[in-house]
């Protein structure tokens, strides 16, 4: 199966919201995270079916519970994706200072 694009899956709010609270609260059942929100358990359960195919949450099976966990390694991806446009930022920002500054030294 084709792991789903990390960036579609946070592109949904809601499971967005399910990431923030899996880092905030650390492991969490499916049953403890949809009781934070005011759908079905059935939307809840696809919310994490699409996070899980995207890896960016792992699930442990024990007995009759499922349990939901962040997964570091793909939130890597996505600190990596920002970290360069931050770069790429910041040397469009330097260039455009040094400009500035070479225009002020010639008035």
């Amino acid at each position: 199966m084709m792991r789903m694009d990390i960036f579609a899956a946070l592109a949904e709010p809601r499971r967005r919201e399910i990431v923030g609270m899996l880092a905030s609260n650390g492991q969490m059942s499916s049953s403890d995270i949809s009781d934070q929100f005011k759908v079905t358990a059935a939307a809840i359960s696809q919310h994490l079916k699409v996070l899980k195919e995207a890896e960016l949450v792992r699930m442990e099976k024990r007995a009759q519970q499922r349990l939901y966990d962040i997964n570091p390694e793909s939130l890597e991806v996505v600190e990596d994706w920002a970290r360069g446009l931050r770069q790429l930022w910041q040397a469009r920002f330097e260039k455009l200072d040094k400009l500035l500054a070479d225009g002020k030294e010639k008035n």
